[in-house]
This record gives structure tokens, sequence and C-alpha cells, in this order.
């Protein structure tokens, strides 16, 4: 059994995209109040909520890229475009991420900008120190403590080549970008006077962080693309904070879907979706602590390259930065 998988399949709107806008109104107002009061909430209790409330942004910029709550998506770029962490464009994210979709390159270090693999050539022409930091990032804990530096590396260093280029898509995406995260800065820097350490760790680095927990496993390498994406079942908190996508194998097979109605599809079809997905499944976020904190889920070099080559073309796409 297989899922149709497609980046371009139209959005399905509701009356209940009211709960999609509502709930980027609580995020907004969330950050606003952490920020506000950020001198007399104690670190502790602002390292957690920064988190989740960059995290929940960040989900709220997929589902603008998927075309909610609006259809219209300029405006749907206009509500996610204050970001509390502050270093991706949306409009770069959304290039990059429909590239994503097109599932039959899913995992492929050239054609999908969102893989963590890298081909065997490259990863053997990394110095030992690189490969050894590479492969503690594939594990649960380094991917949430040095993982969000390496991606915002990888993430600028690709875009800096693309500006450079001169791709004006990738310049317009930045200069609309930086007037954005200057209006965010100015409020929590400059109108709440939150120390820049703190808003780095608290909301920046920790919503990374948080967001890199969810697609650690997302993807896996796999002969077929429908087993390539997990389904991990989890709690209402945790559901809530990535809206859904870590039953990962239904959005992906029905991108269409609001994230609202991804529980209730899953429900109804789950032996569907596990069949099809060749049983990639995991019971909660905490088996994958218990599993991989120090054992690399995957590995850096694509285990299957060769054989993805025979049905997929793979050539370096330069298009594309990385984001993983």
């Amino acid at each position: 059994m297989s899922l149709k998988t497609s980046a371009d399949t139209a959005p399905v709107h509701s009356d209940r995209e009211w709960a999609t806008f509502g709930l980027l109104a609580i995020t907004y107002g969330a950050f606003g109040l952490l920020t506000w009061y950020s001198a007399i909430i104690p670190f502790w209790v602002l390292l957690p909520l920064g988190g989740f409330t960059a995290c929940l942004h960040g989900s709220l910029c997929h589902e603008a890229v998927h075309g909610h709550p609006f259809r219209d998506s300029r405006a749907n770029a206009l509500l996610v475009a204050f970001s509390p962490i502050i270093w991706v464009p949306f409009l770069r994210y959304k290039m990059m991420h429909l590239a994503h979709h097109h599932d039959e390159y899913l995992t492929d270090p050239f054609d999908d900008p969102e893989s963590w693999f890298l081909s065997p050539a490259d990863y053997h022409s990394l110095t030992t120190p690189t490969r050894w930091l590479l492969r503690i990032n594939n594990t649960v804990l380094g991917r949430l403590t040095i993982g969000p530096l390496i991606v915002f590396i990888r993430f600028v260093v690709s875009e800096t080549k693309l500006i450079f280029s001169g791709r004006k898509d990738v310049i317009t995406a930045w200069t609309w970008h930086l007037l954005a995260a200057a209006m965010v800065l100015y409020w929590a820097l400059g109108v709440c006077a939150m120390p820049v350490w703190e808003f780095l760790i608290c909301f920046v680095w920790a919503g990374t962080s948080l967001t890199l927990l969810r697609s650690y496993a997302e993807h896996r390498a796999h002969e077929e693309t429908a087993g390539r994406s997990v389904i991990v079942e989890t709690n209402p908190l945790i559901s809530l904070m990535f809206l859904n996508n870590n039953l990962h194998a239904v959005h992906h097979a029905e991108p269409q879907l609001a994230w609202y109605n991804i529980p209730n599809r899953y429900r109804t079809a789950r032996e569907h979706f596990l069949e099809a997905n060749k049983g990639y499944m995991v019971d909660g976020y905490s088996r994958l602590f218990q599993k991989y904190s120090f054992t690399p889920h995957q590995p850096v070099s694509h285990p299957l390259l060769k054989k993805y080559a025979k049905k997929n073309r793979l050539k370096p796409n330069l298009t594309h930065s990385r984001t993983g």
C-alpha cells in the first residue's frame, strides 16, 4: 500500500480556521507577556515557556506554508512574519519546505533541503572532528544542545552564498525578514529591556531546540517513499506545540489537511497509515530519549544513496539552502 503525496495539493479550508488565527493571537500574546515580564519571571520558568512559545510559532509558520488560516498567501505570510526565533525568513522557509514535500526526494542530501544526511563522498571529505561532531548531532541530546548552532551556521552559510550569487527571491525574502526581525528585537530588547543573552537562550535557542526535537526522527532512510515518514504518538501538550505534525506520515500523505483535522484522520485510518509507512512509529518522544540520547538514530552518511539513484535524480541542487 502506498500513500498519495503531493507538494501542490490545495489546502482544505473549513469554518474552523478561526482556531489557527486564534492560536496565533495567543502565541503573540504569550510572547508579549513573557518578554514584558521577563525581569520578574524566573529563568527556569522563562526558558521552557519561551521555548514552547517560539516552537509553537514555528508550527504556525508551517501551517501558513500550507495555506492556513487564509486562502491569501500574502495574508498568511504577514500573520507569521514576526518570529521569536528570528533567524529564518518565512518566505525562504516556505520555498524550502515546499521543495521538501517532493516526497520522492525525502532524505536525499542533494534535493531535500530538510535532510540531515550527507552523501558518502561529502561525509568522508570532512575532517575527523567534524564527522565526530555530526555523529553527536545525530543523538537526541546532541540535536537539542548543539543542533541549533549547527543548523544556524549551515543555513546562514548557504543563504549567504545564494545572496552573493544574485538570487533576487532570496534577497527579497531577507529584506522583508530583517524588517520584521528588527521589530521583534526592538520590542524584546528595547521596550522590554531583556538582556540579549536571555532572549537568545529562552526564545531563539530553546525554540529551535524544541523544533529540532520534532524533526529528529521525522524521516529515515528507506527504499520506499512512504516508509520514510514517522508517526509519533504523544501527549496533547506536545501535539499542540507541534500542531500534530508529530503524526508526520499523515501530513506528508495529505499535506492539505489543517492541523486540527490531522488527529481524526489518523484515528480513523491508523492501520492504513502504519501499514503504508512500514510501521515506522514511535511511542512518544520519551522513547526517543530512552533509545537515542547517546546513540545516533541514523548515520550521517546516507546509507541508501545508490539505491535511491536507481529511481530518482540525484545530483547537487544549488538552489536550496539547508535547514535540516
